[in-house]
């Protein structure tokens, strides 16, 4: 699957590079402290580990040094695979921004045979060098041990005594929960004040992700396209809420503006049309476009119709200035376009396609999965309030901020999910007023992982991985950077963590912690020493 933002890897290289240095050793005592176990383990593991590869999203990464295997194979069993496999040089994606253990996992459809360290596996290359280059490592299963087939189930007792503390830190506020899940069996192993809603910020996309996921689908894709009214010479922009949509030269696997320019342009010249009328149709949303929170940098207004997510500067994440009307600007850059190919228009305005007009030209987003990883990764506010609109649109909802909470919340309730105390203001979580239950986070994780609904799956391979990726990339650098992986939230006296670890039992465990902590960088401190503390436990 591939993943446009996450090019910027090649930059991060030396940074990787001295944190895997930090961690390998750590993983070498941890092999030689399991190896005794690795013999029962797999014997005992081995049905639940089959069961547990059809249901988890593949994560075995490709490695580039011969002896990388021997961290690997121990750290599996310890529960720390997914770090082995992020740690190497190479990182978790390759140079396009492909996930490497999805690419392998594809590849392995088609033919057996493991990682070729970094060569060309499909050249025929007899010399000298190529006989002496490392041979390709045997085939292994997609999910290693780790995730699921461990030794033992987390106790309750032992999982109080270790969190407790923890939890009770003075920087995590007058008020605390959480929620232990046991992601194989989907029994709650532990909770402290579960069931209680608290406001979750930006957690509250995972229970947008799913939503959207449930009602659309992972292959679903947003369509922007251009429409000619017969007999005006009225050309309609036509906005399909596209929240990735892009004007920019290199459009990176993104729908392109300048691309449906092109085509239309075509189009128009085939009808011997070098003049029109230029309109654009927002109207799929409904409702305000500006969140409560007003113009804020953190989310343009929500309008069926934008480019860039309406920012103002080169970024593609995080806070940027916004436009005030996302269409307008979108159209106003169509319009250009459309000149550079010598198609005259009229300065656009508002309209709504009829039925009668006659379809020119389209482009489509990638999968709405690719939209989910992206939205999670980078906590990408713009992205999940379309989504959580897009819901209510599949939904048969008001496609405005209240119909697109309810369309969240019903799809939810669809799935089964404990949705008691649960309130969706908004799809990102910038609205105070969303509430959100530890029970229902840890859920939601869980059920992303259940056999029965592949479609979730994306939730999961979502998350930001510790210390490597997107909201925690410089978090967790000295403590479980890899192994745990989960999306943050912040506002002013609200903190919250909910995400999956691999415990020392070899147990995938889903977690979640909501706290009312005042200081923003203590409390995420304190959040990442429960979630260290959890993936270092030993609590079967």
């Amino acid at each position: 699957m591939v993943v446009p933002e996450l090019r910027p890897w090649r930059a991060a290289r030396p940074h990787v590079t001295r944190v895997a240095g930090a961690v390998r050793p750590r993983l070498a005592r941890a092999a030689e402290a399991v190896r005794p176990r690795l013999a029962r383990a797999a014997t005992a593991a081995g049905p639940r580990v089959a069961r547990l590869a059809r249901a988890v999203s593949p994560q075995a990464a490709r490695t580039r040094k011969p002896k990388t295997w021997q961290y690997t194979a121990g750290a599996a069993t310890a529960g720390l695979a997914l770090a082995a496999g992020v740690v190497t040089a190479a990182g978790p994606w390759d140079s396009t921004g492909q996930r490497t253990a999805e690419r392998d996992w594809a590849a392995a459809q088609e033919r057996t045979g493991g990682a070729d360290h970094g060569r060309n596996a499909d050249r025929s290359d007899t010399s000298d060098t190529a006989a002496g280059a490392p041979r390709p490592a045997p085939s292994a299963a997609s999910v290693l041990t780790g995730l699921g087939g461990g030794t033992g189930t987390p106790r309750s007792d032992a999982l109080a005594d270790l969190l407790g503390p923890l939890l009770d830190a003075p920087e995590l506020g007058d008020r605390s929960t959480a929620a232990i899940v046991d992601v194989a069996t989907g029994k709650r192993l532990y909770g402290d004040g579960a069931a209680e809603a608290l406001t979750p910020a930006s957690t509250t996309k995972i229970a947008t992700a799913a939503a959207a996921l449930a009602a659309l689908g992972p292959d679903h894709r947003l369509t922007t396209r251009t429409a000619l009214e017969p007999d005006t010479r009225e050309l309609v922009l036509v906005g399909g809420g596209d929240p990735t949509l892009t004007a920019r030269k290199k459009a990176d696997g993104w729908a392109s503006l300048r691309e449906l320019a092109d085509a239309t342009a075509e189009a128009l010249k085939k009808r011997d049309l070098r003049e029109v009328t230029l309109s654009y149709d927002k109207t799929l949303y409904a409702g305000p476009e500006l969140h409560p929170i007003g113009r804020n940098v953190n989310l343009a207004p929500v309008s069926a119709l934008t480019a860039d997510e309406g920012r103002t500067d080169d970024s593609t994440s995080g806070t940027a200035i916004r436009v005030p009307d996302p269409a307008q600007d979108a159209a106003d850059k169509f319009a250009s376009f459309l000149a550079d190919h010598g198609i005259k228009t009229t300065s656009p305005g508002p309209s709504k396609a009829t039925n009668r007009a006659e379809p020119l030209a389209e482009v489509s987003s990638p999968p709405l999965s690719t939209l989910v990883e992206r939205m999670l990764t980078n906590s990408d506010n713009d992205i999940a309030e379309h989504l959580a609109r897009q819901t209510a649109v599949a939904s048969g909802a008001r496609a405005d901020f209240d119909g697109a909470g309810e369309a969240i919340a019903a799809q939810l309730k669809k799935l089964g999910l404990p949705v008691t105390g649960a309130d969706f203001k908004d799809g990102s979580g910038l609205n105070r007023d969303d509430k959100l239950t530890a029970d229902l986070l840890t859920a939601l994780l869980a059920k992303a992982a259940d056999p029965t609904h592949p479609e979730l799956r994306p939730v999961l391979t979502g998350l930001p991985v510790a210390g490597f990726t997107g909201t925690l990339t410089s978090r967790y650098t000295d403590g479980a950077a890899g192994v745990v992986r989960a999306k943050t939230g912040t506002l002013h006296g609200v903190n919250s963590l909910a995400g999956t670890v691999v415990d020392q039992d070899g147990r995938l465990l889903a977690f979640a912690f909501l706290s009312t902590g005042e200081d923003t960088e203590a409390a995420r401190a304190a959040l990442d020493r429960t979630a260290t503390a959890l993936a270092s436990c030993g609590c079967g």
